[in-house]
């Protein structure tokens, strides 16, 4: 019994009235990830794509988190109008805050 779930991501960033653009390297920033077959699913390989994009920034020493979405898709990538799952990680609105 196959007990793991294959997560298709890309990220995305603002790009004004136009909506949303790939990120930075699209290349970089689109792939798959396999997980536990849980609820925990989609969350868990968000949350691994965000702490790679929060470990770059660091690396790339940026001052605070960009303004991104990450888009999940269940097996395969189907179109941005319809993700199984997002989650956008934006930065403080208080650069002090951060």
């Amino acid at each position: 019994m196959d007990t793991s779930t294959d997560w298709v991501y890309r990220v995305f960033e603002p790009h004004g009235s136009e909506g949303w653009r790939p990120y930075d390297d699209p290349e970089r920033w689109h792939g798959s990830i396999t997980a536990d077959d849980s609820a925990e699913g989609p969350q868990y390989a968000a949350a691994l794509v965000i702490a790679d994009l929060m470990t770059e920034w660091e690396v790339r020493d940026l001052p605070r988190a960009r303004h991104v979405r990450v888009v999940l898709w269940l097996g395969q990538e189907r179109g941005t109008e319809d993700p199984d799952f997002v989650v956008d990680v934006r930065p403080p609105s208080d650069p002090d805050a951060a």
